[in-house]
């Protein structure tokens, strides 16, 4: 007697991936994009910092908690 072979549930793959992108998926990464280049183009909107900024400051707390 001959045994039955199992065919495959899945059509085997044939290494391609078959993946779909919803619009949004390309034009928000575009836009922010955009929108950065745009604020680091036009200086005249950048205003100098008058306190210290908070990563500065909280760097600075962190080396005297270590250094007690």
């Amino acid at each position: 007697m001959s045994a039955r072979t199992h065919t495959p549930p899945h059509p085997v793959s044939t290494g391609r991936a078959d993946i779909r992108l919803p619009w949004w998926a390309v034009a928000l990464p575009t836009l922010a994009f955009i929108t950065l280049l745009m604020l680091i183009l036009d200086p005249s909107d950048a205003h100098a910092a008058t306190a210290e900024p908070a990563i500065t400051q909280l760097f600075e707390r962190i080396a005297q908690l270590i250094t007690r």
